[in-house]
């Protein structure tokens, strides 16, 4: 466990690494896992090890990071903030590309030999929660694209933040990184902490009929880096 400073009133619990090795059809890798929690900044260490028997954890969601090679003192590592996405990272779910992404982003950090996947919870449906996205999805049905959907719930079309993430980053590696994503934001945030280099690495693919128009939206209304060479 390692105590992380976050701002005047929390820190951040890190827990970690733990050697996790991983399978999924022909892709085999051993990542080293890490897993945070927001916590009272006067806790120490030992009054957070008597109070998570009482804390609920598993009616919360805690984000976690796989670290892969010398992530620390590596000269050139590659990481990707990735936002849990139920439906697509578990289900295989086929509206969105998101799953893709995510086993994409595996294999590229251990075929480049030093990177971390940053897997960030409560982000779901780009911060409005799984209960909400399911009503979203509804909507999308009913012919709204996502951004849409989300503003007829009330929520604005990403609300999701990256200052934890950021911070675990920062605790883990002082050296620039490169990061894997088509999302203009997620670069933004990492410019604003110093830690970005100077290219990001673009991951479209997966798409099919059904995240077709769900890409586009990403590209039209979002913001996103199209690819040249992707036909949408």
């Amino acid at each position: 466990m390692n105590i992380v400073p976050f701002n005047k009133n929390q820190n951040l619990c890190l827990v970690g690494p733990v050697k996790l090795p991983v399978k999924q059809g022909d892709f085999e890798a051993t990542f080293k896992w890490y897993t945070w929690l927001k916590i009272d900044g006067k806790l120490t260490k030992e009054e957070v090890l008597d109070l998570i028997a009482n804390a609920n954890l598993a009616d919360q969601q805690q984000s976690s990071v796989l670290v892969y090679g010398d992530f620390e003192a590596a000269e050139d590592a590659i990481i990707r903030m990735h936002s849990i996405c139920h439906t697509g990272d578990i289900f295989g779910s086929m509206r969105c590309d998101c799953g893709y992404q995510l086993h994409q982003s595996m294999k590229m950090i251990k075929e480049h030999g030093h990177g971390a996947i940053f897997y960030l919870a409560n982000h779901e449906g780009r911060g409005i929660g799984l209960f909400s996205k399911s009503l979203a999805y509804l909507l999308q049905e009913e012919g709204f694209d996502t951004v849409e959907a989300n503003e007829a719930l009330g929520f604005e079309d990403d609300t999701r933040s990256y200052e934890e993430a950021l911070r675990i980053l920062e605790s883990l590696r002082q050296k620039p990184v490169t990061l894997i994503t088509n999302n203009p934001k997620k670069l933004q945030a990492l410019k604003s902490h110093g830690l970005i280099a100077k290219e990001h690495i673009p991951l479209w693919g997966g798409m099919t009929e059904t995240n077709r128009y769900y890409l586009n939206t990403k590209i039209l209304k979002s913001g996103h880096i199209p690819d040249p060479k992707m036909t949408l």
